[in-house]
């Protein structure tokens, strides 16, 4: 039997013009997110996920952008951003740097208690 942990934060995912949002996206991404920060979900209230499309300066390739906002309880929000070739990859690189950002914001709180 799989039992799944109710995730309590609320996941945002809003596109640029550029991006065309679906469900199975915003699915996607939401999958990505709740994979690398549920055991952070007690802490968290909100995370907002941003998706864009760019062309790199330096090569001229499209390059796809996440910029993840992570909400803390009683706390101001933590950014987390990268850029990739793929959607998925660039939410999961946003999502890990946002994850180490969060330990160590709430590594401090709890070393100062």
């Amino acid at each position: 039997m799989n039992i799944q942990k109710e995730i309590s934060m609320h996941i945002e995912v809003s596109t640029d013009n550029s991006i065309e949002g679906s469900e199975a996206l915003n699915s996607l991404i939401r999958g990505l997110v709740v994979s690398e920060l549920a055991r952070l979900d007690y802490h968290l209230t909100r995370i907002e996920v941003h998706l864009s499309k760019a062309r790199s300066a330096s090569t001229g390739q499209e390059e796809m952008h996440c910029v993840i906002e992570g909400r803390l309880k009683g706390r101001k929000p933590v950014v987390a951003n990268d850029t990739a070739t793929t959607l998925e990859k660039a939410a999961k690189g946003a999502a890990g740097k946002l994850k180490s950002s969060l330990d160590s914001t709430l590594g401090k709180l709890s070393d100062n208690r």
